[in-house]
Protein backbone atom coordinates (compact mmCIF):
# COMPACT_ATOMS: atom_id res chain seq x y z
CA UNK A 1 0.00 0.00 0.00
CA UNK A 2 1.30 3.54 -0.79
CA UNK A 3 0.22 6.59 0.21
CA UNK A 4 1.37 10.10 0.99
CA UNK A 5 1.14 10.59 4.57
CA UNK A 6 4.70 11.41 6.19
CA UNK A 7 5.16 10.52 9.71
CA UNK A 8 8.28 12.12 11.50
CA UNK A 9 9.90 9.60 14.10
CA UNK A 10 11.87 11.25 16.84
CA UNK A 11 14.28 8.94 18.67
CA UNK A 12 17.83 9.04 20.44
CA UNK A 13 17.31 4.87 19.72
CA UNK A 14 18.52 4.39 16.54
CA UNK A 15 17.70 0.47 17.14
CA UNK A 16 13.87 1.82 17.86
CA UNK A 17 13.87 4.54 14.91
CA UNK A 18 14.51 1.58 12.25
CA UNK A 19 11.99 -0.65 13.83
CA UNK A 20 9.36 1.81 13.68
CA UNK A 21 10.59 2.58 10.21
CA UNK A 22 10.37 -0.74 9.07
CA UNK A 23 7.16 -1.37 9.90
CA UNK A 24 5.58 2.37 9.34
CA UNK A 25 7.57 2.32 5.38
CA UNK A 26 5.76 -1.12 5.23
CA UNK A 27 2.30 0.36 4.89
CA UNK A 28 3.29 2.79 2.54
CA UNK A 29 3.88 5.64 5.02
CA UNK A 30 6.71 8.53 4.22
CA UNK A 31 9.31 8.44 7.23
CA UNK A 32 11.66 10.66 8.32
CA UNK A 33 13.83 10.37 11.19
CA UNK A 34 15.27 12.90 13.90
CA UNK A 35 17.54 11.91 16.43
CA UNK A 36 16.96 14.86 18.61
CA UNK A 37 14.41 17.52 19.98
CA UNK A 38 16.12 20.38 17.91
CA UNK A 39 16.54 18.63 14.92
CA UNK A 40 12.85 17.37 15.49
CA UNK A 41 12.12 20.58 15.54
CA UNK A 42 13.63 22.02 12.35
CA UNK A 43 12.79 19.09 9.99
CA UNK A 44 8.82 19.60 11.13
CA UNK A 45 9.07 22.89 10.56
CA UNK A 46 10.91 22.22 7.04
CA UNK A 47 8.66 19.37 6.09
CA UNK A 48 5.27 19.59 7.74
CA UNK A 49 4.46 16.12 8.73
CA UNK A 50 1.12 14.58 9.55
CA UNK A 51 2.16 13.03 12.56
CA UNK A 52 5.07 13.04 14.49
CA UNK A 53 6.09 10.46 17.15
CA UNK A 54 8.09 11.29 20.23
CA UNK A 55 10.15 9.89 22.75
CA UNK A 56 9.89 11.42 26.16
CA UNK A 57 13.48 10.72 27.24
CA UNK A 58 15.43 12.53 25.44
CA UNK A 59 18.94 13.94 26.23
CA UNK A 60 19.44 18.18 25.46
CA UNK A 61 15.74 18.48 25.01
CA UNK A 62 13.51 15.95 26.75
CA UNK A 63 10.07 15.51 24.42
CA UNK A 64 7.80 17.64 26.77
CA UNK A 65 10.21 20.40 25.60
CA UNK A 66 10.04 19.44 21.90
CA UNK A 67 6.18 18.87 22.16
CA UNK A 68 5.87 22.43 23.57
CA UNK A 69 8.22 24.13 20.88
CA UNK A 70 5.91 22.19 18.20
CA UNK A 71 2.98 23.11 19.33
CA UNK A 72 3.89 27.06 19.03
CA UNK A 73 5.09 26.74 15.31
CA UNK A 74 2.05 27.87 13.78
CA UNK A 75 2.73 26.07 10.03
CA UNK A 76 2.13 22.61 11.62
CA UNK A 77 -0.37 23.08 14.35
CA UNK A 78 -2.45 20.46 12.30
CA UNK A 79 0.25 18.08 12.71
CA UNK A 80 -0.48 15.17 15.46
CA UNK A 81 1.35 14.26 18.07
CA UNK A 82 1.85 11.24 19.75
CA UNK A 83 4.01 10.35 22.24
CA UNK A 84 5.90 6.31 22.10
CA UNK A 85 7.79 6.26 25.59
CA UNK A 86 8.44 3.54 27.94
CA UNK A 87 7.81 6.14 30.82
CA UNK A 88 4.18 4.52 32.03
CA UNK A 89 3.34 6.46 35.39
CA UNK A 90 0.49 8.75 35.24
CA UNK A 91 2.57 11.74 35.83
CA UNK A 92 4.34 11.19 32.88
CA UNK A 93 1.08 10.54 30.74
CA UNK A 94 -0.18 13.66 32.01
CA UNK A 95 2.53 15.82 31.19
CA UNK A 96 2.59 14.57 27.75
CA UNK A 97 -1.12 15.23 27.26
CA UNK A 98 -1.03 19.04 28.59
CA UNK A 99 2.40 19.70 26.78
CA UNK A 100 -0.46 19.04 23.35
CA UNK A 101 -0.21 15.21 22.59
CA UNK A 102 -2.72 14.12 20.81
CA UNK A 103 -1.78 10.04 22.36
CA UNK A 104 0.57 8.61 24.75
CA UNK A 105 1.54 4.81 23.44
CA UNK A 106 3.69 2.83 25.67
CA UNK A 107 6.90 0.79 24.83
CA UNK A 108 7.25 -1.84 24.24
CA UNK A 109 4.67 -1.96 21.60
CA UNK A 110 2.73 -4.45 19.70
CA UNK A 111 2.80 -3.44 15.68
CA UNK A 112 -0.90 -4.15 15.32
CA UNK A 113 -1.25 -1.94 18.27
CA UNK A 114 0.65 0.82 16.90
CA UNK A 115 -0.96 0.83 13.72
CA UNK A 116 -4.52 0.86 14.85
CA UNK A 117 -3.49 3.91 16.93
CA UNK A 118 -2.00 5.98 14.28
CA UNK A 119 -5.04 4.92 11.42
CA UNK A 120 -6.99 6.65 14.43
CA UNK A 121 -5.06 9.47 14.97
CA UNK A 122 -5.34 10.35 11.11
CA UNK A 123 -8.63 9.35 10.52
CA UNK A 124 -9.54 12.34 12.43
CA UNK A 125 -7.64 14.93 9.99
CA UNK A 126 -9.34 17.64 9.21
CA UNK A 127 -6.89 19.02 6.32
CA UNK A 128 -6.45 16.95 3.17
CA UNK A 129 -3.41 14.82 3.00
CA UNK A 130 -3.86 13.38 -0.07
CA UNK A 131 -4.72 15.79 -3.49
CA UNK A 132 -5.78 14.72 -7.08
CA UNK A 133 -4.79 15.70 -10.56
CA UNK A 134 -3.52 19.28 -11.27
CA UNK A 135 -4.14 20.44 -7.22
CA UNK A 136 -1.59 17.77 -6.19
CA UNK A 137 1.45 19.05 -3.87
CA UNK A 138 2.56 15.98 -2.78
CA UNK A 139 3.21 12.79 -4.92
CA UNK A 140 5.34 9.68 -4.12
CA UNK A 141 6.86 7.73 -7.09
CA UNK A 142 8.80 4.93 -5.38
CA UNK A 143 11.53 6.00 -3.18
CA UNK A 144 11.30 9.40 -4.52
CA UNK A 145 8.29 12.28 -2.44
CA UNK A 146 8.07 15.09 -4.17
CA UNK A 147 6.25 18.22 -2.02
CA UNK A 148 5.71 20.57 -4.86
CA UNK A 149 4.34 23.59 -2.43
CA UNK A 150 7.47 23.10 -0.26
CA UNK A 151 10.10 22.46 -2.99
CA UNK A 152 11.09 19.47 -1.15
CA UNK A 153 12.27 16.11 -2.43
CA UNK A 154 12.76 13.05 -0.07
CA UNK A 155 14.81 10.11 -1.54
CA UNK A 156 15.05 7.30 0.70
CA UNK A 157 14.11 9.67 3.74
CA UNK A 158 16.62 11.78 2.96
CA UNK A 159 16.22 15.20 2.01
CA UNK A 160 17.68 15.93 -0.91
CA UNK A 161 18.20 20.19 -1.96
CA UNK A 162 17.59 21.07 -5.85
CA UNK A 163 17.96 24.29 -7.63
CA UNK A 164 15.07 26.26 -8.62
CA UNK A 165 15.52 24.88 -12.19
CA UNK A 166 16.14 21.50 -11.24
CA UNK A 167 12.89 21.17 -9.07
CA UNK A 168 10.97 23.05 -12.23
CA UNK A 169 12.21 20.26 -14.32
CA UNK A 170 11.33 17.33 -11.83
CA UNK A 171 8.05 18.76 -11.60
CA UNK A 172 6.88 19.32 -15.18
CA UNK A 173 8.61 15.58 -16.14
CA UNK A 174 6.92 13.97 -13.00
CA UNK A 175 3.60 16.04 -13.77
CA UNK A 176 2.51 12.99 -16.56
CA UNK A 177 4.73 10.43 -15.34
CA UNK A 178 5.40 7.89 -18.60
CA UNK A 179 4.84 10.90 -21.03
CA UNK A 180 7.74 12.02 -23.40
CA UNK A 181 8.38 15.65 -23.07
CA UNK A 182 10.61 16.84 -26.32
CA UNK A 183 13.60 18.68 -25.31
CA UNK A 184 11.20 22.10 -27.18
CA UNK A 185 8.63 21.12 -25.03
CA UNK A 186 10.59 21.50 -21.80
CA UNK A 187 12.42 24.37 -22.95
CA UNK A 188 9.24 26.18 -23.84
CA UNK A 189 8.07 25.41 -20.54
CA UNK A 190 11.18 25.74 -18.11
CA UNK A 191 12.83 28.43 -19.63
CA UNK A 192 10.55 30.44 -22.24
CA UNK A 193 12.62 29.29 -25.41
CA UNK A 194 14.82 32.11 -23.81
CA UNK A 195 18.79 30.88 -24.02
CA UNK A 196 20.30 29.81 -26.82
CA UNK A 197 22.18 27.14 -25.76
CA UNK A 198 19.29 25.30 -24.69
CA UNK A 199 19.90 21.49 -25.11
CA UNK A 200 23.40 22.11 -23.40
CA UNK A 201 21.08 23.24 -20.51
CA UNK A 202 18.91 20.81 -20.65
CA UNK A 203 21.32 18.22 -20.57
CA UNK A 204 23.56 19.64 -17.48
CA UNK A 205 19.99 19.80 -15.21
CA UNK A 206 19.11 15.98 -16.17
CA UNK A 207 22.20 14.72 -15.45
CA UNK A 208 22.33 16.94 -11.80
CA UNK A 209 19.06 15.26 -11.01
CA UNK A 210 20.03 11.60 -12.09
CA UNK A 211 22.97 11.88 -9.79
CA UNK A 212 20.51 13.23 -6.91
CA UNK A 213 17.34 10.84 -7.53
CA UNK A 214 19.09 7.72 -8.99
CA UNK A 215 19.43 7.02 -12.48
CA UNK A 216 16.27 4.70 -13.25
CA UNK A 217 13.97 7.47 -12.65
CA UNK A 218 14.31 9.41 -15.86
CA UNK A 219 14.76 8.06 -19.27
CA UNK A 220 16.14 9.24 -22.52
CA UNK A 221 13.90 8.69 -25.25
CA UNK A 222 16.91 8.94 -28.25
CA UNK A 223 16.32 11.62 -30.31
CA UNK A 224 13.12 12.84 -28.55
CA UNK A 225 13.49 13.84 -25.23
CA UNK A 226 12.75 12.95 -21.84
CA UNK A 227 10.24 11.17 -19.41
CA UNK A 228 9.69 10.45 -15.87
CA UNK A 229 8.70 7.04 -14.58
Amino acid sequence: MENNIKILIVDDDLIFIEFLDYILSKEGYIVIQANSGDEAIEIARRSNPHLILLDIKMPKKDGIEVCIALRNIPEISHTKIAFVSGLLDDKSKIAGFEAGADDYICKPIKPKVLLARIGALLKAFKHPIIYNDEKDTLKKFGNITIDFEKYLVIVDRNEIELPKKEFQLLKLLSSKPSKVFTRQEILDQIWENSINQGSRYIDVHIHNLREKLGSNHIKTIKGVGYKFS
